[in-house]
């Protein structure tokens, strides 16, 4: 991650806008759902699950390497809780991250160390938990689970 990232969105029509990332990054178009937009293309709450998830997914892995294990296929399903505050606005009162190592546990070794420190490598989610909550559960390749 670089020490100062940013992002342009510009609108397009109605809800729509095109986010640019800078070069080399293709453009992504965003859009809230129905009934304000026409739902093609993520919205702003499937951005930050997606950016939470990638982070995680990115830290889990960067642990490992750090053992030189590999997970096999990782994957993430990260899913926002949302409830209404005080003022009866819509918030995102949580994010529920389901992580899945394509390995068996007991495949994987020093997974204990690793599973203790990977969430702390993760700056979108350790910045973000700072406002919202976020449970971290990991499954190994069997299913199992192995964290949370």
């Amino acid at each position: 991650m670089s020490e100062n990232a940013s992002v342009t969105i510009t609108r397009q029509s109605g809800y729509q806008f095109l986010v640019d990332f800078g070069a080399g990054v293709p453009l992504l178009p965003v859009d809230e759902p129905a009934p304000l937009g026409q739902g093609e293309g993520p919205a702003p709450d499937q951005l930050l699950l997606a950016a939470v998830a990638n982070c995680l997914c990115a830290s889990l892995l960067f642990a490992l390497q750090k053992f030189k294990q590999d997970p096999g296929v990782l994957k993430a399903t990260a899913t926002a809780e949302v409830g209404r505050n005080a003022d009866k606005r819509l918030r995102i009162t949580g994010i529920a991250v389901q992580l899945e190592l394509g390995r068996a546990a007991a495949d994987i070794e020093h997974l204990d160390r690793v599973l203790s420190q990977f969430e702390d490598f993760c700056t979108v989610s350790m910045s973000v938990r700072q406002g919202i909550a976020i449970r971290v559960q990991v499954a190994d390749g069997s299913g199992a689970l192995i964290k949370g």
